[in-house]
């Protein structure tokens, strides 16, 4: 009986099959999927800086008022 393997089954690499990768092949993988990356230019980030602060600061806000409410309710209810 004869078995057959593909070049990336006989490789032993691959997930499942106990293996792994040695450090130098990952530190290439993650240089070579760093290249890939679209960064975002100086504008974009101050931009996306501003977004996510106002949308922190809005959170925050109704969770205060939610508090505030329950709080004051909780009191009048209980107290």
């Amino acid at each position: 009986m004869t078995e057959t393997r593909s070049a990336a089954s006989s490789r032993g690499s691959g997930p499942g099959r106990g293996g792994g990768t040695s450090p130098g092949l990952f530190y290439r993988q993650v240089l070579g999927e760093l290249r890939k990356v679209v960064w975002p230019t100086r504008d974009q980030l101050v931009t996306y800086f501003f977004v996510v602060l106002a949308f922190v600061l809005f959170m925050i806000s109704v969770v205060s008022l939610l508090d505030l409410g329950f709080g004051t309710l909780v009191f009048k209810i209980f107290g």
